[in-house]
């Protein structure tokens, strides 16, 4: 079962993650994060970021160390983790690890409505989508080829893998669909067909889904 965070933004388990490494300051920990292309998986901003080194500070999973000036810049104050800090982040990132959670995505949604489209309006649109998704794979095998040059090891790009993963399952997924559509053996399609019959034909209203267990 989910826990409740005591800070919900994924974000703050990457201040966390940071801070675990070594004491830093904000700046250094965007930094640390975009260099190690970490803003790939979550979602960075320097707003957020403060905002959300606030609330960590707040529940005492962080602390501010020390103050420091170099040169001619503002002061920066650096953070470290604490120890109520270390158990939060073992805590909440064993159990993103285990804990298989429901995702909300666009095109879940998309999906859960689209018999408002005509079906050859969203076959087409379907085919679009895996022309695109093919775009997206053929970048990954550049950015394969990237790292496997450059020698990084497997462990700090597994995020990325199990993305391209997705998208490879993703693809042969909806290719399968389209082929059902195109060879008419989608279950309900007949259904689908009649509600968008010219107007004054169709036999019912759209609907956008039907109870479980209807026959």
């Amino acid at each position: 079962m989910t826990s409740k965070r005591k800070v919900g933004n994924p974000l703050a388990l990457a201040v966390l993650a940071c801070l675990f490494e070594k004491p830093m300051h904000p700046y250094e920990m965007a930094s640390t994060m975009r260099e190690r292309h970490k803003d790939q998986s979550i979602k960075l901003n320097y707003g957020s970021l403060y905002t959300v080194m606030g609330a960590l500070q707040r529940h005492r999973l962080i602390e501010p160390q020390e103050t420091a000036r170099e040169g001619n810049r503002p002061e920066r104050t650096v953070y470290r983790i604490t120890d109520a800090g270390r158990l939060e982040l073992i805590g909440w990132l064993s159990e993103l690890l285990v804990e298989p959670a429901q995702e909300f995505t666009h095109f879940g949604a998309g999906l859960s409505l689209i018999p408002v489209l005509a079906p050859k309006d969203a076959r087409d649109l379907l085919a679009q989508r895996c022309s695109r998704i093919q775009e997206r794979l053929e970048a990954a095998k550049a950015m394969r080829k990237f790292l496997a040059e450059r020698n990084v090891p497997r462990l700090f790009w597994i995020d990325y893998e199990y993305r391209w993963r997705l998208l490879e399952g993703e693809l042969e997924w909806v290719r399968e669909l389209i082929a059902e559509i195109d060879s008419s053996s989608l279950e309900g399609l007949p259904m689908w067909l009649n509600w968008h019959k010219p107007a004054g034909e169709a036999a019912n209203v759209i609907p956008f889904g039907v109870k479980l267990g209807e026959q």
